[in-house]
């Protein structure tokens, strides 16, 4: 007996130097995932094309509760989603519903008697046409009674206060600000960091107040004057925008100065760069020696399909083109209004989070499964179902499973997209980092402590050295194995010209990249269509790797992020053929590599 007491004496002595369990860091992080931009049936587009899933259950599909979707089919996740922000449109926020109950708080107002009417007589294309013209104009009349917009926010903001749960599932605040230039799109959503004591004190900001980006950045100070809250506005699609998302010039026509640059870069530090309107990280035309660039694209016009996309537009549409115009405006300006991490998100307006190929439940009603939905256009976008991309997932590391650790992810941008497979990814950015650091069991703390994580600075080192890269990834548990990672690096030239290269810098199954012609093989192909399925039996679980950047030169700006590649998988449309046994025509793509795309680390001499 007393050997033990010894022992634990000596113990106890022993742990006042190096305690046995030391308390976290503060960087230590856990990977979060969730989606920022989700519909329900208070979303004006949604319920007119018959979804009626309410935020409740939304929110309770989101945690892991099983659900009937509007056509009748049932459906549930393999996995919960750590956080879940309901983005629901701005403009008309929650009348529908309430029109169709004959709420009495709606009685009084002529607009919304004459809409009700639409939807009672099925007249979807005389309402739908007013509401369009309603949000391009400035009527007092057509204004919903402001204690009834008071009364909707505060129940929207209260609605996500009691699904909010601390550790276990974070309900976040938010909408959606449609702006539509011209069918061109500029939308965002917003963001709140705060529960609805203070979200309700300010309305949502709404296209009919202004369509101009930074009228709503001021909106959102003045949110932030008001109440000492905090917000933040994610811009996605720039895709569908003509051009306007990453324009060299203002909505007024203005080139960007150095106060634009401020306010976009204070007000949007994280971009959503894939949903089910496309992928917007790169261009093939842009990128031509990209073999990875036409993925998911959509680039026939605008959001409405009412112009016809020219090809200056693409190179103002794009993540990557936007990073590297990022580079030349902040030589030129002081504040670079470019410099966002990349967050996926899914855009759904079926009131489920669904991006999973082989869990796809499309964007409205329409595009829900069925035996003929790849035909179906999605409502008021005139694309064909089959052009929906089952897509994305945005992946946050953060301190711990809160609203305000995962808004503070967001502002630091320690986060990344998926096109919804949970693909794991650890970055980080440093300039003492050596080959076996990336075997190391705390290869993490490593890298913060001598390093910065995806989203951050690096400013220049010693010298002439080059700045080394910890990377490491991981499949999804339930998914894929991994093909690649792949180091995209973008620079300015010394004569303000922007250029971009790609390095294959971890790849599966013991190939590697020929030196001659910088080729790497394919991975393969085991899809089998006939059921629909894949096997493993080629890529790798995990890829993990230390890089150091052959091509450094410390007197140029640069920017690196991780592209990490999936073998091919079935699409949903395969699923789909399988399922419901149907030829898919010609043409219509069955294969997918799905993939990450982390926020990049920046380089500043």
């Amino acid at each position: 007996m007393a050997m033990v007491v010894g022992a634990a004496s000596a113990i106890a002595d022993d742990a006042e130097k190096v305690p046995y369990s030391p308390p976290l860091r503060d960087h230590a992080t856990q990977l979060l995932w969730g989606d920022t931009h989700l519909h329900s049936s208070r979303s004006a587009d949604a319920y007119t094309t018959g979804v009626r899933i309410t935020p409740s259950q939304a929110y309770e599909f989101a945690r892991g509760g099983s659900a009937i979707a509007d056509n009748g089919v049932p459906l549930k996740l393999k996995r919960p989603l750590d956080f879940l922000l309901l983005s629901d449109h701005s403009d008309y926020l929650g009348i529908y519903p309430m029109l169709d109950a004959s709420d009495p708080r709606l009685k009084n107002w002529k607009v919304g008697q004459r809409w009700a009417a639409y939807l009672r007589d099925n007249e979807h294309v005389k309402l739908g046409s007013e509401f369009a013209a309603a949000i391009q104009q400035s009527d007092p009349a057509d204004d919903v009674p402001l204690e009834t917009a008071r009364s909707i926010w505060s129940d929207v903001a209260a609605l996500a206060d009691r699904y909010n749960d601390p550790g276990v599932f974070t309900a976040l605040i938010g909408y959606e600000w449609t702006s539509m230039i011209t069918g061109d799109n500029l939308h965002r959503v917003i963001m709140y960091r705060d529960g609805a004591e203070k979200a309700s004190q300010v309305l949502p900001f709404t296209a009919r107040d202004s369509t101009d980006p930074e009228d709503l950045w001021r909106a959102l100070e003045e949110y932030e004057s008001i109440t000492g809250g905090e917000v933040l506005a994610i811009a996605h699609n720039g895709n569908v925008s003509n051009g306007r998302m990453f324009s060299p010039k203002t909505v007024s026509g203005d080139p960007l100065d150095a106060a634009y640059a401020k306010m976009r870069s204070r007000w949007e530090p994280v971009y959503e760069v894939t949903q089910v309107k496309g992928d917007g990280e790169a261009h093939p035309i842009l990128s031509p020696s990209d073999e990875f660039a036409d993925f998911e694209t959509w680039d026939q016009g605008n959001i409405m399909l009412s112009v016809d996309k020219e090809p200056w537009m693409l190179q103002y549409e794009y993540a990557r083109p936007a990073l590297k115009e990022g580079l030349r405006h902040e030589a030129e300006l002081g504040t670079n209004p470019f410099k966002f991490g990349l967050i996926g998100s899914t855009d759904f307006h079926t009131g489920f989070s669904t991006p999973e190929e082989n869990n796809f439940f499309g964007k409205f009603v329409e595009t829900n499964p069925s035996p003929d939905r790849i035909n179906n256009p999605m409502a008021g976008q005139l694309q064909e179902g089959w052009k929906l991309g089952a897509s994305g997932l945005a992946a946050v590391w953060a301190s711990e499973n809160t609203r305000d650790a995962i808004f503070e992810a967001m502002k630091r941008r320690e986060v990344y997209a998926t096109t919804g497979p949970r693909i794991q990814v650890r970055f980080f950015g440093g300039w003492d980092f050596e080959a076996a650091d990336i075997d190391r069991s705390d290869y993490v703390r490593i890298g913060y402590e001598a390093g910065v994580p995806m989203g951050g600075d690096l400013i220049g080192g010693e010298g002439n050295e080059a700045p080394s890269f910890l990377i490491a990834a991981s499949r999804d548990p339930d998914g894929a194995n991994l093909d690649r990672v792949q180091v995209i690096k973008g620079w300015l030239e010394d004569n303000g010209e922007t250029r971009e290269r790609i390095y294959d810098v971890a790849l599966s199954d013991g190939r590697e990249v020929n030196v001659e012609t910088g080729q790497v093989p394919p991975v393969g192909n085991t899809v089998n269509m006939l059921q629909p399925s894949y096997s493993n039996a080629i890529g790798d679980p995990e890829l993990a790797t230390v890089w150091r950047d052959p091509d450094f030169e410390p007197d140029q700006r640069a920017f690196y992020y991780l592209r990490v590649l999936q073998i091919p998988t079935p699409r949903w449309t395969a699923y789909d053929a399988g399922y419901f046994d149907v030829q898919m025509p010609d043409g219509i793509p069955m294969v997918v590599q799905d993939r990450a795309y982390t926020s990049p680390i920046w380089y500043t001499p």
